[in-house]
């Protein structure tokens, strides 16, 4: 079992070596939500078997040997597992556990659970200011208030530093003027703010994003500068009108991150989740990585500027990598109390 600061040595490691830092590992699909603007909670794969704990615990052993990686628990909704406890556990003892989640089945029991098991931060979805349009987006009464709960109850049980509290929010086309309204919310709640902009692989469809005018990087970074609690990276942020614009390309896909599904299938990001490399239990991790640097076949796409994406790709820019530094290697769980304007 490694250290907190054991960790980050070997996340460095990872990096210096250039195998890959980010793991999105689903571990399910099944939501109990409807939101207009996903498919998963109607996907095929929500049927699919789903690992066991034991599996999580053998798999980041294997993870282990590529360095210390930055593990995104997402689905579906994770905490519909009963044992997704055991399974931040699992993955703890090696690598750095985030959960994205949208808040429902959140409890203060539950927070400080995930939080003694290791969590390393926990990042909840809210894309409006206001309950109303909120709930109309997720197709479920009452999102918001469980949401904004949940911010509460993650804040209430954070036991170390390190540990994050994030207000996520995704960039669709009639909510830009939320922004700022949501990076005071969430310094109401002790929360860190970040936002990513919306892919249209989620669905197909080109309804939830529209090419806004230039200058959404530039306001994004105005409002990063007065506002100390919102925490996505200035070189992910700028970038935002190339992405909204006609894509960025080169990703790394496969290089920097990667993905694991419900069932242990490797891709090189989640929506290439039917197209897999490689398999968690059946090839050893140096085979793995040489499996995701070999498919080349996503480095041309520009279809998203997912967060697992962009903040990535900014540990590779001078710059980017600079401003991640202090949250990376330094216990910035805790916001400043109060955002600044």
């Amino acid at each position: 079992m490694r250290t907190a600061f054991g960790k980050k040595i070997h996340l460095a490691r990872a990096w210096l070596t250039r195998n890959p830092v980010w793991c999105a590992w689903q571990v399910n699909y099944r939501c109990n939500f409807r939101c207009a603007f996903c498919h998963y909670w109607k996907d095929p794969m929500g049927d699919s078997p789903e690992l066991a704990v034991t599996d999580f615990a053998e798999g980041s052993t294997k993870l282990s040997k590529l360095g210390a990686l930055l593990i995104s628990l997402a689905g579906g909704e994770p905490l519909v597992r009963p044992d997704i406890v055991d399974v931040v556990a699992a993955v703890g003892r090696w690598h750095f556990p985030f959960i994205t989640t949208n808040g429902w089945f959140s409890t203060p029991e539950l927070a400080e659970d995930l939080f003694a098991a290791g969590l390393w931060g926990v990042s909840i979805s809210i894309d409006y200011a206001d309950a109303e349009r909120h709930d109309k987006r997720r197709g479920t009464p009452g999102a918001y208030e469980r949401a904004r709960a949940a911010l509460d109850h993650f804040r209430a049980a954070r036991r170390h530093k390190w540990q994050r509290v994030n207000w996520m929010a995704v960039l669709m086309e009639d909510n830009l003027d939320q922004i700022e309204p949501m990076i005071e919310l969430a310094a109401e709640h002790d929360a860190y703010f970040m936002v990513q902009p919306y892919g249209v692989r989620k669905t197909g469809s080109t309804r939830f994003v529209r090419a806004h005018e230039q200058g959404v990087g530039e306001l994004l970074l105005d409002l990063r500068r007065r506002h100390t609690n919102f925490l996505s990276n200035p070189y992910f942020l700028s970038r935002f009108d190339g992405a909204l614009n006609g894509g960025i390309p080169d990703c790394r896909a496969g290089r920097g991150f990667f993905s694991i599904d419900s069932t242990g299938d490797i891709a090189v990001c989640v929506e290439e989740r039917a197209r897999p490399v490689a398999n968690l239990f059946t090839h050893s991790a140096e085979e793995v990585v040489q499996r995701l640097r070999n498919d080349r076949a996503a480095r041309s796409c520009t279809a998203c500027w997912y967060n697992c994406r962009g903040e990535i790709e900014s540990l590779y820019d001078p710059w980017g990598l600079a401003m991640s530094l202090p949250t990376l290697l330094f216990d910035r769980g805790r916001p400043p109390q109060k955002a600044t304007s």
